[in-house]
Parts: structure tokens; C-alpha cells; sequence
């Protein structure tokens, strides 16, 4: 049947859950866009004898290019899709990928996600000053706004948005926004007492 074959691909990646990245079907997808040429060349010659007064096969020539824009969407949502999921790992292992992944990866696949990778490591370095800012960490959010913080060493005045002022003296501890403390406990001023 037509289009069974670009359809099977995306079946796989569904079977396959969002998070596992099935083996790249380069046979499966060649079949597909063969299968897509035919269709096209059929159609073609169709088209011409139509237009010499065959109006039989229009109804035909509309049913093979109905099929041939499914079989496009099922192609590029399979390839789409494993893009997504290739973008995520990315997310989830880092830059570098574990074996058994790389080899359900196709070359194109490859050389994507390493042009990602230099891609958003450029960016990162864009972002945030001097050090750059490190996107990869804390990808969930924090269960809390605010952190309990004692301080290492005297500080003196810490001003919050709200316009409050704070006295960080060696061994006070503070209920702080979190976000106004790190680069203070980067610096080595304060330190995040966990609960």
C-alpha cells in the first residue's frame, strides 16, 4: 500500500518513547523516497496524457499526489523528530554522548548534533560575562526562592530588591533570595547551609 513504508518510520519513533532514540532506518528512508519517485514519475506521465483529454485519470493523479504529501510529512516528521531528540540528549548527557547512542545515530546526525553542540557553546560563553554562563546546570527549577546562607568571612552591607538592607558578618546566617546570593557564594563570601 502507498506510503506504508514513510509511515513505519514514524510508527517506530513512536514505539519507540520520547526519550529513547531508536537506530537510524537509512534503508526504511530510501525506500520511502524511492517509493515518493515513482509516484511522481507515474503522475508526471499521467499528467501529460490528461491534458491530451483523459479526464479519467485525474482522480488518480490526485490520489498518488495525496500520497506522495503524506509520505513527505511522515518523512520529515521522522527526521524532525529525531532532531528533537538528538537536541535533548544534548541537554540530558552533555557534549559528549555515550556509544550506544552515537550508533543509533546516522552521520548527518553526527555531524548536527556537533554543530549544535559548538553552536550553543559559543553562545554560553556570549552569555554571562568573563566565565560565560553554564545553561546545562540547574535545568530543573529550584524547589524554593529563598536559601538559608551563612557567611564565611565580613562582608558588610547587602542590599535585597525589595530595599532591605542586611549585615553579612563572618558566621551570621541569613533566609536570602537565592538568585541575589550566588555570585556571592561563588565568591566565597557565603555559603548555602542545605536543610
Amino acid at each position: 500500500m502507498a506510503g506504508e513504508r514513510a509511515a513505519g518510520l514514524v510508527r517506530e519513533l513512536h514505539r519507540a518513547g520520547g526519550g529513547n532514540l531508536p537506530p537510524f532506518r537509512a534503508e526504511g528512508l530510501r525506500q520511502a523516497l524511492e517509493e515518493m519517485r515513482a509516484l511522481y514519475e507515474r503522475n508526471q506521465a499521467d499528467v501529460s496524457e490528461a491534458k491530451s483529454g483523459r479526464t479519467d485519470l485525474i482522480f488518480l493523479i490526485r490520489f498518488r499526489h495525496c500520497c506522495l504529501l503524506r509520505n513527505q510529512r511522515c518523512v520529515l516528521a521522522y527526521l524532525y523528530d529525531r532532531l528533537l531528540r538528538i537536541r535533548a540528549l544534548r541537554w540530558e548527557y552533555g557534549s559528549v554522548l555515550p556509544n550506544t547512542i552515537q550508533f543509533h545515530m546516522s552521520a548527518e546526525e553526527v555531524e548536527w548534533f556537533n554543530r549544535y553542540k559548538k553552536s550553543l557553546a559559543t553562545y554560553m560563553r556570549s552569555v554571562g560575562g568573563e566565565e560565560g554562563l553554564d545553561l546545562t546546570q540547574d535545568i530543573k527549577p529550584p524547589k524554593s526562592l529563598y536559601i538559608e546562607v551563612r557567611c564565611l568571612r565580613d562582608y558588610g552591607e547587602f542590599e535585597i530588591d525589595d530595599g532591605t538592607t542586611v549585615l553579612l558578618k563572618k558566621n551570621s546566617q541569613h533566609f536570602l533570595p537565592r538568585w541575589k546570593c550566588e555570585q556571592l557564594i561563588r565568591q566565597g563570601v557565603l555559603e548555602h547551609i542545605l536543610s
